[in-house]
C-alpha cells in the first residue's frame, strides 16, 4: 500500500523501519519542523526525519498542519492508501484525516480509554498501573477516541521506567501497526466490520496531559510511593536542588523491613522534622533519605556537571553525613 507516515521522536522509529523494510510504499513522511535540543543554536532534526532522509524518502516539516492549504494539496498528491500516526506531536483535522482511500491509523500507547492524549506512558508510571499496552485506533476528529484495529496488553514490571517501558511499547507498536496494515490491505472494504469501540463500560476515561517543567522536581514531603513512581514515571529527568546545582535522581527504591531496623533510631522516629534528612548511609549501595511515609535509597543519580554515579561514588559525591539535608 501507498503510505504517509507520521512521526517525531523515538517512539516512532521502531514503526516506520518496520514499515520500511516491508513491501508497503512510504511516499513521504511528515514530522515536527527541527528544533533546538540542546545549547547552542544548532537545530537538530527528528530521529524520524534522519531516518526518512537516509532512505531517501522525501520530508515534510510543516510548523502548522491546521489551515495549511499548501501541505493538504502536497498530502492529496501523493493519493496515498492509509496515513500512519505514530506519536507525531499534533492533532490532525478532518480535512487531513479524510484524504486518504482507506483512512488514518494511530498506535497509542494504552489501553484506551484509559490515558488519553500526550503522555500516556509517563501516566500509566505515575499512577502506579500493573499494566498497559498499545491499541491501533482508526483515527476520527476526537482525541484518541477511534475504534480499535487491534489491541495488545503488556505488564509493567517493578523494574520498569520510562525508558524501559517506552522500549517494549515501541516494539509492540511496529509489529500491531504492520499486522493493521496486512488486514487493511487484504479486504480494505471489510475493514469497518472489524474495528470495536472502546470499552467505555469497562475502563474509566483517563487522560494523559502533557508533561510540565514543575512535573519533574521531586519533593521529599510527599509519599514515598509517589516519589518512586515519579522516578520511574519521568526517568531521567525527576531532580531535586542540591547545593545550588540539579541533581537528577536516576534510580530509588523502597526499603525492606530489615533494612529499615539499620536505621539509627536517632533518626528514624517519622516526624516532620525530619522529612529531606539522611537517616543512614548504606555502604556500596547509596543514602537513605526520609520523605512524609517512609525511608527510600537514593541508588544512582546525576550532578549537575557530573557524570552519572552510584553506590560508595554517589556516597563520596554527595558527601553527606546522618541527620543533614540533602
Amino acid at each position: 500500500m501507498n503510505i504517509i507516515f507520521w512521526g517525531t521522536p523515538d517512539y516512532s522509529v521502531e514503526s516506520l523501519k518496520i514499515l520500511i523494510d516491508s513491501h508497503h510504499e512510504i511516499s513521504a513522511v511528515i514530522t515536527q519542523p527541527d528544533k533546538k535540543r540542546s545549547r547552542g543554536s544548532k537545530l537538530i532534526a527528528s530521529p524520524i526525519k534522519k531516518i526518512a532522509l537516509n532512505h531517501n524518502i522525501p520530508v515534510f516539516t510543516p510548523n502548522k498542519i491546521k489551515n495549511n492549504i499548501s501541505l493538504i494539496e502536497n498530502l492529496k498528491s501523493f493519493k496515498s492508501d492509509v496515513f500512519v500516526v505514530i506519536a507525531y506531536g499534533k492533532i490532525l483535522s478532518s480535512e487531513i484525516l479524510n484524504i486518504p482511500r482507506y483512512g488514518c491509523w494511530n498506535a497509542h500507547a494504552s489501553l484506551l480509554p484509559r490515558w488519553r492524549g500526550a503522555a500516556p506512558i509517563h501516566w500509566s508510571l505515575l499512577k502506579g498501573d500493573s499494566f498497559t499496552g498499545v491499541g491501533i485506533i482508526k483515527m476520527d476528529e476526537g482525541l484518541d477516541t477511534g475504534d480499535l484495529l487491534l489491541e495488545e496488553k503488556v505488564g509493567i514490571k517493578e523494574s520498569d521506567n520510562l525508558h524501559t517501558l517506552s522500549q517494549k511499547l515501541s516494539i509492540l507498536s511496529s509489529n500491531l501497526i504492520y499486522k493493521s496494515l496486512e488486514i487493511i490491505e487484504k479486504k480494505p472494504k471489510a475493514i469497518k466490520s472489524k474495528l470495536s469501540p472502546q470499552k467505555l463500560k469497562d475502563i474509566e476515561v483517563k487522560y494523559a496531559r502533557m508533561i510540565n517543567k514543575e512535573d519533574y522536581k521531586l519533593d521529599f514531603n510527599d509519599r514515598a510511593e509517589n516519589i518512586l513512581r515519579k522516578v520511574k514515571g519521568l526517568f531521567p529527568k525527576s531532580y531535586i536542588i542540591h547545593s545550588g546545582k540539579v541533581l537528577k535522581i536516576l534510580n530509588i527504591r523502597l526499603l525492606s523491613e530489615s533494612e529499615k531496623k539499620k536505621i539509627d533510631k536517632t533518626y528514624a522516629k517519622r516526624n516532620i522534622n525530619n522529612i529531606g534528612k539522611v537517616l543512614e548511609i548504606f555502604k556500596n549501595e547509596g543514602v537513605v533519605i526520609a520523605t512524609k511515609t517512609e525511608p527510600i535509597l537514593i541508588k544512582e543519580i546525576k550532578l549537575e556537571g557530573k557524570n552519572i554515579s552510584k553506590g560508595n561514588q554517589l556516597i563520596q559525591q554527595l558527601n553527606l553525613n546522618k541527620g543533614e539535608k540533602i
